[in-house]
This record gives C-alpha cells, structure tokens and sequence, in this order.
C-alpha cells in the first residue's frame, strides 16, 4: 500500500508545533525591525508645526524681546544712507521696508553681529539679513535699541530689478529669540536661536527713482 504523501503545508505545521511558543514573539520581532530597517527605520511623529501669527501692515507683534511693528515696504532705485548700494549695471534696486522696533528687554540691544535683532525681520524666502539698517530719524547706522524706546529702522535689501512690482503682496518673516544664560564661567545672558514667529503680509510701493518718496 503506497505511503500517504504529506503536504508541504502539513510537514510545516508538524515542524512549527514543535518550537516552543515563545520563539514565535521574537521570530516576529525581528523579522519587523528588519523589515522597518529596510523602509527608513522608525520613524518619529512630527511634531505639529506652530501656526505662524499673521500680521498686516501696521499691526504689531511682540516676544519678550521685542515690539515690532511692519509700516511701509518701498521698492526703489537707490537711497542714500541706508548702507546698501544696488548696482546699476546689474539693473539691482532697493527694497526698504520701515519697521517700528521697541526694545522690551531690560538693557540696550544692538541692531547688528552674531547677537543683533537684524535676522528679526526677514523677507520670505531670502535667507539674508538686511544690508543695511538706519534709523529714519538721524540716519544712525547699526543703532543700539535702548530699552523702552520705540525707533523707526529702515531695513534695506539689494534686489535684482525684477523681483519685486509695485503693488505685489510682500510677506515679512518675524521671529521670535530666546534668552540663554551662561551656566559655567559667567551669568550673562543673551539672546539665541532667532524662531519664525509671525509673518506680515503687506503690498509693496514702488517709488521709481526716488524723486516723489
């Protein structure tokens, strides 16, 4: 009489039915983490981005460090005094936007180097700080921002001729800094890590030359 033949499947259950329970749980394990690994790894759960707070012309937003308020964006051909010098050749332009700042902290803050406010006011999608920062009213370059003392500040940028119209909607990133206190060799505080915070949407004016701004 010819020997039953034993499926594969049934030879697989008499194999696994004599490994004990447990193995199952770290067989599974692994073959999970490789397959995770094969995919990228865990990955973590981003975190949930913070709303951007959303400003208009005139509008002021405020951190502990500072108050600050967008008034008026100006596109123009050149301007002296600002401390930025478009090339002509090159057909670049000024885009200067005033800007309200009061310093709300308890000692002066300067508008320039590694620790300034200037990266507080940024034009969206351009990375660079403005090239140059005056005070509207005497024309002082790089101002100290004494506490509690509102100024005017024109923030300049060197643009290339095309890229900004009259009447186009600029949007203006804020940020926010964060006070950071030595812990080893000295108590002084300063402020770190400039963070978006806010965003001012504002049309921009365009002036030509200069001669009727």
């Amino acid at each position: 009489m010819p020997t039953p033949r034993v499926s594969r499947f049934a030879r697989l259950r008499a194999a696994t039915d004599r490994v004990p329970t447990k193995w199952f749980a770290t067989i599974g394990t692994v073959l999970f983490l490789a397959a995770t690994a094969a995919f990228g790894g865990l990955a973590d759960v981003p975190a949930e981005a913070k709303a951007l707070e959303q400003l208009a012309a005139g509008e002021t937003h405020t951190s502990p460090q500072l108050a600050i308020t967008v008034e008026r964006a100006v596109l123009i051909d050149s301007l002296s005094g600002t401390g930025a010098f478009p090339d002509d050749e090159k057909g670049e332009r000024l885009l200067v936007l005033l800007v309200e700042m009061e310093n709300l902290w308890d000692r002066p803050l300067a508008t320039f180097g590694s620790e300034g406010v200037q990266r507080a006011v940024l034009l969206e999608g351009d990375a660079r700080a403005a090239d140059g920062i005056v005070r509207e009213d005497d024309q002082t370059f790089t101002p100290w921002l004494q506490p509690g003392v509102p100024a005017v500040l024109a923030f300049s940028w060197v643009v290339p001729g095309g890229a900004y119209a009259d009447e186009q909607p600029l949007r203006v990133v804020l940020s926010d800094a964060t006070l950071y206190q030595a812990q080893l060799l000295s108590s002084r505080e300063s402020w770190v890590d400039p963070a978006p915070a806010a965003v001012v949407t504002i049309p921009v004016d365009d002036v030509g030359a200069g001669a009727q701004s």
